[in-house]
């Protein structure tokens, strides 16, 4: 015979109580009674019914959006489990609601709270949309109209995207598990740039797979921003809150997923016009840039046939003073046979009696040699001297 410990046992019951899926997300409708806080901030209460009762424990009382009192009747959600100190099977809840509200309502603020407090709608983290996307992945029913909707109004509005259609059931059992098979194929491929999640307006029972929180962590996790279209404009679901762009309608996230062709028409005018006008500026700049560089030039130039110009005038006046010309006008002639030409420099190329030209600095005469004399000192001495 096995014996067994209190805790041993008490922590196999608590094993079975947690393993089981009901008891694991549990709804429980009831009247408080022996309602108690905590110095922690705890709330300690029962819920109890005409024929039982069952303890109730909810840490942080200051999640409640109401004040839980004796008598009231409320719906509380939570799961069960057994405190081993004292051997309680007891509800730990994580939300009340006063009897009245819908069950489903119930659940989607429960859902809403819980995901709003792991920072699933933080706006920080929402990413914002392609500008231009090139390929749009959509998330809905093959046959109905808001595939023929979507279809329609970014073809029109921006051909040049390429939708790729992730059909799925968006209603009934099928619509959770489609729904996120349909999103991983999507993000599986790798070129998606922008995804519509997507469905037409209906009842809440209608648009529940789309308050579903494995749908809404699918959307979460989804490598492409994802724009949720689901219902009209007073529908609200989880998806809408975790989603990077929340749109009233699905016509409506099919205009924020692309850009209208006369915008970028536009745009893309202005940018031209900016560009010419840039342009047409630097064109100017390099004019003037131009028309400077050819006035230094100018000046440049003038300076250098000026300082030539000099250089050549220089030049002349040395050239003149070496000159033949500047010299017979000092007084000087040129004595030339008249015979040959050749310029006479000696008088051993004379005789008595020679005809020379002798050129002068205004003309010319000839001449003949009556007689000649050797030594220029000799012949310097029959002019008169300045000296006293």
């Amino acid at each position: 015979m096995q014996v067994y410990s209190v805790a041993r046992i008490t922590g196999y019951i608590r094993d079975i109580l947690e393993s089981d899926a009901l008891l694991a997300d549990v709804w429980i409708s009831g009247e408080v009674s022996n309602a108690s806080g905590s110095s922690s901030g705890h709330l300690y209460f029962t819920l109890k019914d005409e024929a039982s009762q069952i303890r109730c424990v909810l840490f942080n009382r200051k999640r409640l959006s109401i004040d839980v009192e004796n008598g009231m009747a409320v719906v509380a959600h939570g799961h069960i489990s057994i405190y081993e100190v004292s051997g309680a099977v007891q509800l730990y809840v994580d939300m009340i609601q006063p009897t009245g509200i819908g069950v489903l309502h119930m659940e989607f603020e429960r859902l809403k709270a819980k995901l709003e407090e792991e920072g699933l709608f933080e706006p920080s983290r929402k990413r914002p949309l392609p500008e231009y996307p090139e390929k749009i992945g959509i998330v809905t029913s093959p046959g109905g109209a808001v595939l023929h909707d979507i279809t329609n109004i970014i073809s029109r509005r921006y051909p040049l995207a390429e939708l790729v259609l992730a059909p799925t059931a968006v209603q009934g059992e099928s619509a959770v598990r489609g729904i996120i098979n349909a999103l991983d194929a999507l993000n599986g491929r790798g070129d998606i740039d922008v995804i519509i999640v997507a469905r037409g307006g209906g009842s809440i029972e209608d648009l529940w797979a789309f308050n579903d929180e494995k749908v809404a962590r699918a959307i979460y996790s989804s490598r492409a921003p994802v724009i949720s279209g689901v219902g009209h404009d007073t529908d609200f679901t989880i998806a809408d809150f975790v989603a990077d762009k929340r749109a009233p309608t699905p016509s409506a996230a099919a205009e924020l997923a692309v850009p209208h062709s006369g915008e970028v028409e536009t745009r893309l005018q202005s940018y031209i016009a900016a560009m010419a006008a840039a342009l047409s500026g630097e064109i100017e700049r390099s004019r003037q840039h131009a028309d400077e560089m050819y006035t230094a030039m100018s000046h440049q130039i003038d300076n250098v046939i000026s300082i030539n110009g000099e250089k050549l005038r220089g030049q002349e006046l040395k050239l003149d003073s070496l000159s033949p010309l500047s010299t017979l006008e000092r007084g000087y002639a040129l004595v030339q046979s008249h015979a040959n030409g050749k310029v006479i420099s000696s008088i051993s190329q004379v005789e008595r009696g020679d005809t020379i030209a002798v050129t002068v600095a205004d003309g010319r005469f000839n001449g003949r040699v009556t007689g000649a004399k050797k030594g220029i000192q000799t012949w310097m001495k029959g002019f008169p001297s300045n000296r006293h």
